[in-house]
């Protein structure tokens, strides 16, 4: 098996790595003693459990989440991208990664190339970003934008 195909292929997690999984999604910021407590086990089992699923890219670290809508960022807004040629996406992709409002990147199949999520503080001030911006990134054939109302819930994946 080639170095990717392992890095691709889901790691092999037991049952106390889904348990420290299910309480450190919970809350990226439980202290390791704490975890190890509801595992009943030592805290430096936890510290080398949780180093190992880091390692094997199970947990792809922590993160403090900005809410948008505190900082005035108001309209949430998906954006589907007709690119002009198929080997395009790549100049796209890196003039897409220039605009700060664009927050997600996802080259897709089916109907869209490439679908973005959009943070901006107004309609007004995604319309600009249309018209100013994304409308001339070369290799964009044409948009489609869909305007979010409300968020009723985001996730991560279940632990089983």
């Amino acid at each position: 098996m080639e170095k990717n195909e392992y890095l691709e292929k889901a790691a092999d997690i037991d049952g106390l790595d889904e348990k420290i999984l299910k309480l450190i999604t919970k809350n990226a910021r439980i202290p390791f003693l704490e975890v190890a407590r509801e595992c009943g086990v030592s805290g430096a089992a936890i510290h080398q459990r949780v180093q190992r699923l880091l390692n094997v890219g199970v947990v792809k670290g922590s993160e403090f989440i900005v809410s948008p809508q505190k900082l005035g960022y108001n309209t949430c807004a998906y954006m589907g991208i007709y690119l002009e040629k198929a080997n395009y996406h790549n100049k796209v992709v890196a003039a897409l990664r220039n605009i700060p409002e664009v927050v997600e990147c996802h080259y897709t199949t089916g109907q869209y190339a490439i679908f973005v999520k959009i943070q901006t503080k107004t309609n007004k001030h995604l319309k600009r970003l249309i018209d100013n911006e994304l409308q001339d990134v070369e290799g964009i054939a044409r948009t489609e934008t869909f305007i979010s109302l409300e968020m009723d819930f985001k996730r991560q994946v279940p632990i089983k």
